[in-house]
């Protein structure tokens, strides 16, 4: 062994002795902290759900498993369409939700979850984390004690299960439908009776013949619900939720109190749970299609004329909003900006590969 020098050992010790005032620096860096969040979804949802414990487990790992945050499904602390509140008011640190649940509360809210016809997964990802849409999301927030991270994204949805089949738009008259969030208010324009529940009370009120008619997310979650054994037209596309997003909403003053580490892995954690969500529905809706259409389920495209009166009913609304939600407008501008120039890229090349490739599928 080399002979050690006065020097060296001088730099020994002094690296020794930043390594033990190191450990309570540390300590006060990455303090230990648990959390509860209360989530919009059902345990039995291992998409949604499911994406709750992934992204808690991420927190935990990033952090050397110092900040610990517990998911608990809907019901277990608050129903799931009070998630907002319960996260405004403190009761819990954070929630994960739709926004679009709480439109009543104001109707720009819609732009958390999704905007009928308005953009699909990726180009609301691209939009919110690029576009200034989180920023203006977040200005809105604000104002009810949080703070926002997408979180979580289904892809297009399906337009829903249907007692009866849709043969023009006369047909959606007096239809009592369960349908998420603001677009009850334009299919309202089209005659039908708009219904707000959380996954849990929807089969239900479908046998009980309460409801005409449902819509959830895609086949997956659709199977596991049950909806097929009650209603067997199944419609798409979801006009309303072209790539609906998942959202953890934190409350403000928690936020604030967060070492910037664990900001850091909250936002992290957000994000890999955004991907894992989409990609797990993606694997399984195809072969959760196959399996309801084998099962007798009557696959359907909308009538035409119900998507056209939908659009026009749409665009009368957000005009109509614009004149007097500020957070409303500046958000429908932002979007349908961004959805112009966004959309004719998409034609280009996106549009035709995937358009050449479907049509190639069934040759190999």
């Amino acid at each position: 062994m080399a002979q050690l020098s006065r020097r060296n050992f001088i730099g020994t010790a002094g690296a020794l002795g930043g390594a033990t005032v190191a450990a309570p620096a540390l300590a006060q860096a990455m303090p230990e902290i648990k959390w509860r969040l209360a989530a919009s979804w059902p345990k039995s949802l291992d998409t949604l759900f499911g994406g709750c414990e992934h992204f808690s487990k991420r927190v935990a790992e990033i952090t050397d498993n110092r900040f610990q945050i517990q998911a608990f499904a809907a019901g277990e602390i608050v129903p799931g369409l009070q998630v907002l509140d319960a996260v405004q008011s403190g009761t819990v640190e954070m929630g994960n939700t739709a926004l679009y649940y709480y439109w009543g509360k104001d109707p720009a809210m819609t732009f958390g979850t999704s905007l009928p016809f308005g953009l699909n997964a990726r180009l609301v990802n691209s939009w919110l984390r690029f576009g200034g849409g989180q920023e203006l999301l977040n200005d809105l927030l604000k104002n009810y004690n949080c703070i926002g991270f997408s979180a979580g994204n289904t892809g297009a949805q399906m337009g829903g299960w249907f007692r009866k089949e849709l043969k023009s738009v006369d047909d959606m008259k007096g239809l009592k439908f369960r349908i998420g969030g603001f677009a009850g208010t334009i299919v309202a324009k089209l005659g039908v009776v708009p219904q707000q529940l959380a996954a849990g009370d929807i089969y239900p009120a479908l046998e009980k013949g309460t409801l005409d008619a449902c819509e959830w997310v895609g086949p997956y979650d659709d199977e596991k619900l049950g909806f097929q054994k009650v209603a067997k037209y199944y419609y798409y596309p979801g006009w309303w939720e072209g790539g609906a997003q998942g959202h953890n909403i934190i409350n403000l003053a928690k936020w604030s109190e967060l070492p910037k580490v664990y900001q850091a892995a909250i936002s992290a954690a957000s994000g890999d749970t955004w991907g894992w969500v989409l990609g797990k529905y993606d694997q399984l809706n195809p072969v959760a299609l196959k399996r309801l259409i084998a099962g007798g389920a009557l696959l359907r495209a909308f009538p035409q004329d119900i998507m056209e009166a939908s659009y026009k009913a749409a665009t009368e609304i957000y005009v109509d909003l614009s004149k007097t939600n500020s957070h409303f407008k500046k958000m429908y501008e932002s979007l349908t900006a961004y959805r112009g120039d966004s959309y004719q890229w998409m034609q280009v090349a996106e549009l035709g590969f995937d358009s050449f490739m479907m049509r190639m599928r069934t040759r190999t």
